[in-house]
């Protein structure tokens, strides 16, 4: 009795001693760590990020994984994001020139570069609030950058508008494959400056003879008219139009000025449309729309018509951008999500672009239909589109409707079957002829019975 009750004793004791009680010791050299994360402020991405003012973004890395090269400058950097990289230090070299340039033409209205980097030095808080890190560059090097940037743009398109002289063998211009690259970098996200920056040093470097002259819309808008050419009476349209960058703003050029595209009442039941093929077969005819801007789609009457939009390195370079750009800024149109979402839907395979190509609606630049196919199934993937609030949203519920009626459908399938081809017009015409001859002689015969001669 006495060893059972020393072994419930040492079972109770050994029972205690897996349920000890530690006593948390504090760490204050963790404890300061803690609390000193707590007020720093997040600098990857700003808690300003999601306001009207902050409007240059690092583009998404789930953007960034499917079309990484459209997103990085290739020849040179603009901003902070990419200030400084090594690979883009050729035309770093250039900027300085061309800031030169203009400092010894603005000489003779008694400015100098102390008063460009005091009026950007004004606006430089504002500057930094446009972007959605936190900068790292003291007020000296980022005023500096502004200024510098700045006038590299300015000139450029100063030269290209011919409101300049261009230096015979600037190899900016006269090497052929500088000035491509730089058109498709001045267009990239991560590689923009504030347009009232731009706009500040525009007018402030104005000489007497250009108060007169074309805005800085219209320098912008005709600077990139040499990748998308456009009739002059269309720059002259958007001469006054204003933009966060110059990325928004050529973005917004596209717009149709006529009328703002019509957004409907939401509809849980929209849905996307069909591809091209399967509408063709339901009886939508294609049409090439003549109209000054790729987004002005319209269906009327069982015809899609769409504008012509030729397809290359530049256009799919500043199409991605342009929905990147749409994805990050809440306070900006989606019209640009909303069309690439559109030619995805009507772009299943390369049969499609082909077919597309036929009707003049896509003009293949780029490669081959398969390249074409692969581009448009992937810019509009992972983002986020609201079809219920876009601006095709009353052509998607019309087309839609279009093709989920019967009628149509059969309609087009008699003509597939029997009108498609040449041979298959004239056996269908020969039956009908067969048919009516028989239904003829049947007449006849009926009727020699019934009044025999």
């Amino acid at each position: 009795m006495e060893r059972e009750l020393d072994s419930t004793q040492n079972q109770q004791k050994e029972g205690r001693s897996h349920h000890v009680i530690k006593v948390w010791e504090l760490d204050k050299d963790r404890l300061t760590s803690m609390e000193q994360k707590i007020k720093n402020k997040p600098r990857l991405l700003n808690k300003s990020a999601g306001s009207r003012s902050c409007c240059i973004f690092r583009v998404p890395q789930s953007l960034v994984e499917i079309n990484d090269k459209a997103y990085q400058p290739q020849i040179v950097s603009i901003g902070p994001y990419h200030h400084g990289k090594e690979h883009l230090k050729m035309i770093e070299e250039h900027k300085w020139r061309f800031l030169g340039a203009a400092l010894d033409r603005t000489k003779e209205r008694g400015l100098g570069l102390d008063d460009y980097l005091k009026a950007v030095a004004k606006m430089e808080e504002r500057a930094r609030e446009c972007y959605s890190e936190t900068i790292g560059l003291s007020n000296h090097d980022f005023v500096e950058m502004m200024v510098l940037d700045g006038f590299f743009i300015i000139e450029l398109f100063r030269i290209i508008g011919r409101l300049v002289p261009i230096e015979l063998d600037d190899p900016i211009f006269n090497m052929s494959w500088v000035f491509p690259f730089l058109m498709r970098d001045l267009l990239r996200l991560e590689n923009q400056l504030p347009l009232f920056i731009l706009q500040c040093l525009f007018d402030l470097s104005k000489l007497p003879r250009e108060e007169n002259g074309p805005s800085l819309a219209k320098l912008t808008l005709g600077f990139f008219n040499y990748e998308v050419q456009r009739p002059d009476e269309v720059i002259e349209m958007y001469h006054d139009l204003e933009g966060k960058h110059l990325l928004d703003l050529f973005r917004s050029s596209f717009f149709p000025l006529s009328q703002e595209c019509p957004i409907t009442k939401a509809n849980p039941s929209l849905q996307v449309i069909q591809c091209a093929r399967k509408l063709r077969q339901a009886g939508i005819k294609f049409k090439m729309r003549e109209t000054n801007s790729f987004l002005d789609i319209k269906f009327r009457n069982g015809v899609l018509e769409i504008p012509s939009l030729t397809i290359d390195d530049f256009t799919s370079s500043f199409l991605l951008n342009f929905v990147a750009f749409e994805q990050c800024y809440k306070h900006c149109s989606k019209h640009i999500t909303t069309y690439a979402t559109f030619m995805g839907c009507l772009i299943n395979n390369p049969s499609d672009v082909g077919f597309l190509g036929d009707h003049k609606i896509i003009e293949n630049h780029f490669g081959t239909d398969e390249e074409v196919a692969h581009f448009f199934n992937n810019v509009g993937k992972d983002v986020a589109f609201d079809i219920e609030r876009c601006y095709l949203s009353k052509l998607f519920e019309d087309v839609n409707e279009y093709y989920s009626n019967n009628c149509h459908v059969q309609w087009a399938g008699f003509k597939h079957t029997y009108f498609d081809t040449p041979w298959s017009f004239i056996s269908a015409l020969a039956a009908i002829i067969l048919l009516l001859l028989t239904c003829v002689q049947a007449f006849f015969a009926i009727y020699a019975y019934v009044r025999p001669p």
